[in-house]
């Protein structure tokens, strides 16, 4: 695929079997700022083609080259919100290494290309009427754009967002725009591990009706909600992040296993993923 250098632009659209159209596009950088002393946020003039996203996609970025970072690959990166009236598509990320370290140098006004909306996103079924989001760092970007879908759909929704420290919790403002009752836990506060975090949910189910769950972000929480769903009969949803190379199924670099019909089966979280049953996750 191929784009133009315009301030948006869209390359001839590639229709992927089984998902929407995706667009290679280069984007105007509108906005790009600290969030806290990880994490940036990064608001990018986007026209409607890419902007008919489902929450829990990703776009693959390809980051600038410059003198301290030269990344070779794109980076994805989960989508953290779509504005299709003002045509803005924004990424939150943590300045991890090569990629976002060189994300780091992009300036208002200059240009990112951007492959997307790819992968398989939330789908919240007509019978989850009380979901619960649990989440940790970047996992808080990924769900912010659920918790506008519940919003839309009118779902009461508990958030519980978990960090190290007060000072790296994320979307908890986000979340409460969207109606969501949020519940804050960290590391330093020492009420963040499952041991606590366990009975709090089991007190949710029990007071709020809570009957699905979704989560992004962390092993030990995603491990946490798969045995608490399979005591309480409760389904729900993950979104995982796996490294890769193509971003579109081809390289095979993000295979990993699954549990489906009793049997073990070799997935591509770029293509069947990323979001997958929270139950199918070995």
């Amino acid at each position: 695929m191929s784009a133009s250098l315009s301030a948006v632009s869209d390359s001839a659209p590639t229709a992927v079997a089984g998902h929407r159209t995706v667009h290679e596009v280069n984007c105007r950088v509108k906005r790009h700022e600290w969030v806290n002393g990880q994490y940036r946020l990064l608001v990018l003039s986007a026209p409607r083609s890419v902007l008919d996203c489902r929450p829990g996609q990703f776009f693959h970025l390809l980051c600038p080259q410059t003198d301290r970072f030269r990344p070779y690959f794109r980076r994805p990166m989960s989508i953290y919100s779509y504005d299709r009236a003002n045509g803005e598509l924004s990424f939150l990320y943590k300045v991890a290494g090569e990629g976002t370290g060189a994300l780091v140098g992009l300036e208002t006004g200059g240009l990112l290309n951007i492959v997307g909306p790819l992968g398989q996103g939330f789908k919240i079924r007509p019978e989850w009427r009380r979901p619960l989001l649990v989440a940790r760092g970047v996992g808080l970007a990924t769900l912010a754009p659920l918790a506008q879908e519940c919003a839309r759909l009118k779902r009461p929704l508990t958030a519980i967002c978990s960090a190290r420290s007060p000072d790296l919790l994320m979307s908890t403002d986000l979340f409460r725009s969207f109606g969501a009752e949020v519940i804050t836990v960290t590391d330093a506060e020492g009420n963040s591990d499952t041991e606590r975090l366990t009975p709090l949910i089991e007190g949710l189910i029990r007071s709020r009706g809570i009957d699905a769950f979704f989560t992004c972000g962390s092993a030990r929480l995603m491990r946490m909600l798969q045995e608490i769903g399979a005591r309480h009969g409760i389904g729900g949803q993950v979104a995982l992040e796996q490294h890769m190379a193509c971003g579109i199924g081809m390289c095979q670099a993000c295979v990993r296993p699954f549990k489906r019909k009793a049997a073990a089966v070799n997935l591509r979280v770029c293509r069947e993923g990323p979001v997958f049953d929270l139950q199918e996750v070995l």
